[in-house]
Order: C-alpha cells, then structure tokens, then sequence
C-alpha cells in the first residue's frame, strides 16, 4: 500500500508540474516564439542571418552578435528553444547559436533586475558578466570540436530558402509584431501589469471549482510551485482544441488552405487574448481584470491578423504556417515529457540534501547547485526567492550563483529539446561544459565572497583558460592535421 501511495505521489508531482506549467508559462511566452522561429525559417533568407552568425563571419562580429541578441531578447529557456532551432536552422553556425542559447536565459533582464533587488546586485552582476564571457567561451569551444559537422550544416542548412537574397519590407514588419507579441506578454512593467478595467459576471459556483483545483493539484508558492488556476482550465482546454485543429488545418496546409486552417489561427488568436487577461473568482461570481497586456495583446493579434490576410503572398503565409507547425511538433512533445519528469524527480530529491552540502564553496557544493538547476527546473524569476530560501537556509553564495546559471541553461526539457535540433552527442557535450563553467563561476565568486583578492581570482581565471585554450589548440591542431592527411590520400 504504501508502494502505491509513493507511486501515487510520483504521478501526482509530474502531472501538477505539467498543467501548472500548461496553464501559466506556454501561451504568451512559447506560443509566440514557435510563430518567430517559423517566421525566421520561413521568411529570412539565409543570407540575412549568415551574414552576423554564419560560421563565416569573423568572430568578433558573430559572437557579440549572438549575445546582444540574446540579451535584448531575453527569455526563459523553454521560450528560447525554438528561436535558437530557428536561428540554427536559418543557417547560423553552431558557435553563435550556442552563445544565443545560453546567453538569452541566463542573462534575462527581469531576472538580473529581480536578483539584485532581493539578493544583491554583486551576485545580479557576477551572474551577468560570467553568463557573458561563458556563453561565448562555450560557443567557441562547441564551434572547435565540431567545426567538421558544422561545416556539413553549414552547406546543408535550408537550401530550399537559400536562393533569396532579400527579405520584403511586409515580411520585415511581419516579423516585428511577432517580437512585439512575445514582449507584451512577458514584460513585466507597470503599464502593462496595470488593470484598466474590470468586468463583473454573476457566475456562481467557480469558487468552489477553485477550491477543488486547490485539492487536486496542491501548491507551496515557497517552493516555486504555482498550481492551476481556473482560467488555466480554460487555457488548457483551448490548447487542445488548437491541437486538433491545427493538426487538420496546417498539418497538410501544402496542398491549401481550408476551414480548419482559419479555425486554428483564430483559435490561437482567442486563446492569446484569454491568456492576457486575469479571472478572479469569488463568492458572487467572477471579477475580469484588463491590464495594458491585454490591450497591447489584443492590437498586436489585429495587425498580425491583417497581415496573414493581406499583407504576406500565399507562398510566405503556407510557408511560415507550416514552419511554425512543425517546430510545435518537434518540440512540443519533447517539453511535455520533460516538464513531467521535472515534477517527478521534484518529489524524490528534497532541498534540504542539496543545502546541506552546498553550505561552503567548494567543488562538491557548486556541483550540487549545477545538479539542483538540472532536475528542478523554475520558471523565469521564480528562481529568484527559490535562491533566496536557499541563502535563508545556509547554502553559500558560490554554489547560489552557480544554481542560477545552470537552472535556466540545463533544466531537463531543455536538454531533450537541444538534443533532438542537434544532435544527441553534442547536446551532452554542451551540457558538460555549462556545468563545468556554471560550477566554475559559483567557485570563482564564492572565493571573492569568502575574502578571495581580485588578483588571484584573475590568477586563477587565467590559468584556467590557458589551459583550455591549450587543450583546445591541441585539439584543433590535430584535427587540422588528420584532414589535411586524408585531402592528402585522396589526391594520390
């Protein structure tokens, strides 16, 4: 009995984990990106994107290319995922769509704001400079070790696109109200968290259907937990029936456009707005609040609209339909599976272990930061007071920092996800060297919180990096030698 209780307990974690998860983070956020990604793979010809992040371009162009717009971009990693596939997709070389990935989720602006409001602005700005240099640092590194397969990308990468030189001023603007769409959703400012009005509907009963969902799915808001709420009932509902539509509708949009293609973007159109507004339940019925959100919401979804219409030729609006569908397919099942076991390994692993060797800087306690960001994942800013309860507790500060960089870059979604757009065996390598940089950087700013001098930590810094710029060197140097042997041996 009490194997089916704990087996019971585990369903209960992983399934609470993905329909609070449905309900509160994939509609403004992710929902938007998958439609930028398909704009990007469907409109920017690859000259556009090659031109600051192609393999060809001079590095010190490409890579603060990458990280600028990471930073101007910055999202939560379930919503970077699909821009990064994009961007790769489009032709940037591994390297700077590394850089991209990393940087975009650790160096969030509202993150950084929100770290150094509740736990300092040193450890707000240790987790930006580090983020900085280690985002490029291991996009160098990915570009080196497989700058073979790359170059085969490279070459292979969207030819049935590569012929267009120029992207049209419609599909420019196009592209920009995507971004808008994504920004107004996530930004979390006073004039778009303001409520401008409020509806009262006598609709009695959803305050005890609330109360239910508070029993099904039970939450500690301490714990980073978020539970479900009504209106993410309601969301999650429409999301099925966006599903199914658009698996009638856009699935086989090549051979046209039918009822249910127009039937599932109105659907996502319904659902964005749904999810802008707020749904207060009470005794006497229920309270809808407008913020700004929804009204910038609601005239991004118009002019999109107006474009999709009339502003894209039918070629771009299948294209750019059909890119944005298949990237939902490739992803979407993925970040599923991965949300779900998050919420099951929350239940067996217990803060407490990792505080409890996490308590100095050493190399085991910064490990076991990097592993807690791996297996408890926390929505963007909710990582935030999470890190403060472990400061509350005892954990030091270097392996604190070195939870924050890792939790957004290899939260377990994210891992299935970067490895089905590039491959298994480089997605792992990209998860070692995170984790050893992550740790890295918890070390190096615990020994300057523990009194460490600012010499000896570039000492140490640069020792580290000559050594790796040796081991890389080495690796690069034989690499170069063995294919230019076996150019060589075909010669002959």
């Amino acid at each position: 009995m009490d194997i089916l209780a704990f087996l019971g307990s585990l369903l209960q974690g992983g399934l609470g984990n993905l329909v609070a998860y449905m309900a509160a983070h994939v509609l403004l956020c992710l929902l938007p990106a998958f439609f930028i990604a398909g704009a990007m793979s469907a409109l920017i010809p690859k000259e556009t994107v090659t031109r600051f992040l192609g393999r060809g371009t001079p590095k010190f162009i490409s890579y603060p290319a990458a990280a600028a717009a990471g930073f101007l971009l910055a999202v939560c990693s379930c919503t970077v995922i699909p821009l990064f596939a994009g961007i790769y997709k489009k032709g940037a070389g591994l390297g700077p769509a590394i850089t991209f990935l990393f940087v975009a989720p650790a160096i969030n602006i509202m993150a950084l704001v929100y770290t150094g409001k509740v736990i300092g602005v040193d450890l707000a700005a240790a987790r930006l400079v580090l983020s900085l240099a280690f985002g490029i640092g291991i996009g160098l590194i990915m570009a080196l070790i497989f700058s073979k397969e790359d170059s085969i990308h490279d070459h292979a990468s969207d030819a049935l696109f590569a012929g267009r030189a120029n992207m049209r001023r419609g599909a420019v603007i196009f592209l920009m109200v995507l971004v808008a769409l994504l920004l107004l959703g996530t930004l979390q400012i006073g004039l778009l968290r303001n409520v401008y009005a409020t509806v009262e509907l006598p609709l009695g009963g959803i305050d005890q259907f609330q109360a239910s969902l508070n029993q099904l799915v039970p939450f500690d808001p301490a714990k980073g937990e978020e539970g479900v709420t009504t209106q993410g009932v309601l969301l999650i509902l429409m999301l099925g029936l966006i599903g199914l539509s658009a698996w009638k509708g856009l699935d086989s949009i090549h051979e046209g456009f039918s009822t249910w293609t127009w039937v599932s973007i109105s659907l996502i159109g319904l659902t964005l707005l749904a999810a802008s507004f707020r749904i207060s339940p009470h005794v006497h019925g229920i309270t809808l609040e407008f913020p700004g959100k929804f009204f910038g919401v609601l005239a991004a979804l118009a002019i999109l609209g107006w474009f999709i219409r009339t502003g894209l030729s039918e070629d771009e609006r299948r294209d750019f339909l059909w890119e944005s569908w298949r990237f939902v397919k490739q992803i979407f099942p993925l970040l599923v599976a991965g949300v779900f076991l998050v919420g099951v390994i929350r239940v067996l692993i217990k803060p407490e272990w990792v505080e409890a060797i996490a308590g100095e800087n050493t190399i085991l306690g910064n490990l076991a930061g990097v592993a807690f960001g791996v297996f408890m994942y926390f929505p963007t800013l909710v990582e935030v007071p999470i890190a403060q309860m472990f400061l509350s507790l005892g954990m030091h500060r270097g392996p604190l920092l070195a939870y924050l960089i890792s939790d957004p870059e290899l939260s377990l979604q994210s891992i299935l996800i970067t490895a089905a757009i590039i491959g298994r065996f480089k997605a792992w390598i990209y998860v070692g060297w995170v984790a050893l940089f992550s740790a890295l950087a918890g070390l190096i700013y615990g020994y300057w919180v523990d009194g460490g001098s600012l010499v000896m930590i570039g000492v140490y810094l640069t020792a580290t990096l000559t050594v790796l710029s040796l081991v890389l060197w080495r690796i690069s140097y034989r690499k170069t030698h063995r294919e230019a042997a076996s150019h060589g041996a075909s010669a002959d």
